[in-house]
């Protein structure tokens, strides 16, 4: 069985009081890693402090972007090793937003999935399609583009360990979802196609997260689903009251 994740993406919101008082409202509430992984992508202003509010907690934090080497002049960046020193456990790569407004490729966000492995964290690689792809019927063909661009030259202990989320461009922030079939449907063609680079043994490892207006009140559909192993939530996992309904779904 596949341990559920369910992942908090804060996108550019909140203030840093905001983001404490946050933290703190859940921290004790949280259910056991034994059980799920309870994750919260907040800007990298606000993780140093969040991660001193979460003392003895199941909370784990994730980035929301680094950069691919550890140190230099690249001003305005993230050094994932400063990440790692900090203690944050994941870091979320590849999203569409990121491709769209700040150009990144599967090449850059290759080479950020190897340095996130090389400071001991763990990558959420996102992938998904517009509405054109979709409906094109070209979604399984883009989407096993970005999966091998995106796990090129990793080993299969690295893919095994990471977690992969499928995110429809057409279902973020507009109210809109791929209901739970489609949602198993396009996992299972990630699934298929890290079967295709690697193997059985390690398809089946690694888990898979849809995201895309994912709330408390329809994720226990996508759990049910075969390939769905979690969610990567955007604005249902801003108030704490709604993320830890969303944790209940699951737990």
């Amino acid at each position: 069985m596949r341990k559920p994740i369910i992942a908090g993406n804060w996108k550019m919101n909140k203030t840093l009081a905001e983001a404490k008082e946050f933290t703190l409202a859940v921290k004790d509430a949280i259910p056991s890693k034994d059980v799920v992984d309870s994750v919260i992508g907040s800007p990298a202003l606000f993780l140093a402090p969040m991660n001193c509010k979460r003392k003895d907690s199941e909370l784990q934090l994730a980035a929301q972007n680094c950069f691919w080497e550890n140190e230099g002049a690249y001003t305005g960046e993230t050094s994932p090793a400063a990440l790692a020193d900090m203690g944050i456990e994941y870091v979320i790569i590849g999203h569409s937003e990121r491709r769209e407004y700040f150009h990144e490729t599967d090449e850059e966000i290759n080479k950020k999935a190897k340095a996130i492995f090389a400071n001991g964290m763990t990558p959420i690689l996102c992938c998904g399609e517009t509405l054109e792809t979709y409906e094109a019927g070209k979604t399984a063909e883009w989407i096993e583009g970005q999966i091998t661009a995106g796990l090129k030259d990793l080993s299969a202990d690295q893919v095994s360990s990471m977690v992969i989320a499928y995110e429809p461009i057409w279902a973020i922030g507009t109210g809109k979802s791929a209901d739970a079939n489609i949602a198993d449907e396009i996992c299972g063609v990630v699934r298929k196609t890290v079967e295709k680079l690697y193997g059985n043994e390690v398809a089946e490892k690694v888990r898979i997260q849809y995201g895309g207006s994912v709330k408390p009140e329809n994720i226990a559909e996508y759990m049910a689903k075969e390939n769905v192993d979690g969610a990567l939530v955007g604005g249902a996992s801003l108030q704490p009251d709604s993320f830890l309904a969303l944790l209940s779904a699951v737990k």
